[in-house]
């Protein structure tokens, strides 16, 4: 049976999107989650979701508790994760309220704990070797099973999206400069945030399937006849499509029942 963990980003974090919710609090060894637990039903499949910025987004990027929360959804039994999250464009033809089923990331951040394991456990192990270490393998981070399902949800209601996309994290809350904006691009960066990593290696660390819709509010800074973004821009293009990422979340979430 099917429980899924729903990380909601920027303008993607509304308590009633579930059926008959109630919070609920976990206590985790890295200290609290970004919110209470949100319990409820979508589509007959039991969902908890969790503010990864808090419920008043009050928690800039680099001090989201990661490491919480992903302990959090798992101590609640969560067989799946799906995550929403905005992002700049970094390609012309990703324009602005498009979503992007993302495949690969590229951590550009600093300060955010990026793995469950702070100390190696020892164990049985070769002479001459120093602990039994953890190392993940990571070719694909997002869940291909996942990717595929928010896909052919995505063409059944009609929305158009990129089945792929490569995102970089930066650390924030700043946004690029044009320089950093053009060397992503040369990276193979298809679009640009503040949140994926190293959330999505902390659930691939922990075992559990990981997918993201991304959806794009703006074109970063790189391109020069347009605007350069701002936070502003960014909440109105997300309110104006958020209906689409509500809509491709339910009928995927129904598949996994």
């Amino acid at each position: 049976m099917a429980r899924v963990g729903i990380i909601g980003g920027s303008g993607l974090d509304d308590p009633e999107l579930l059926k008959d919710a109630a919070d609920e609090s976990l206590a985790t060894p890295w200290g609290e989650p970004s919110s209470p637990l949100r319990r409820g039903t979508i589509g007959g499949v039991e969902c908890l979701l969790l503010a990864r910025h808090g419920r008043q987004h009050t928690i800039p990027p680099t001090h989201v508790n990661n490491r919480a929360n992903l302990h959090a959804l798992l101590s609640a039994g969560c067989t799946h994760v799906l995550a929403t999250t905005a992002v700049g464009s970094l390609r012309a033809e990703i324009g602005r309220g498009d979503l992007v089923i993302l495949d690969q990331f590229i951590d550009f951040t600093r300060f955010r704990k990026n793995s469950f394991h702070e100390r190696f456990a020892p164990g049985a192990k070769p002479a001459g070797a120093i602990g039994t270490a953890v190392h993940t393998a990571m070719p694909e981070p997002f869940s291909p099973e996942l990717r595929g399902l928010l896909s052919a949800s995505a063409r059944e209601l009609g929305i158009a999206h990129h089945t792929t996309g490569t995102v970089v994290t930066i650390e924030g809350p700043r946004f690029s400069t044009r320089a950093e904006s053009r060397m992503f691009r040369t990276w193979g960066a298809d679009v640009v945030n503040m949140s994926i990593a190293p959330e999505c290696a902390l659930a691939n660390e922990a075992g559990i399937p990981y997918a993201a819709v991304a959806m794009s509010t703006d074109y970063d800074c790189w391109k020069e006849d347009e605007e350069p973004v701002t936070w502003e821009q960014i909440v109105a293009i997300f309110e104006q499509n958020v209906e689409k990422v509500v809509r491709l979340l339910v009928r995927t979430i129904a598949k996994l029942a």
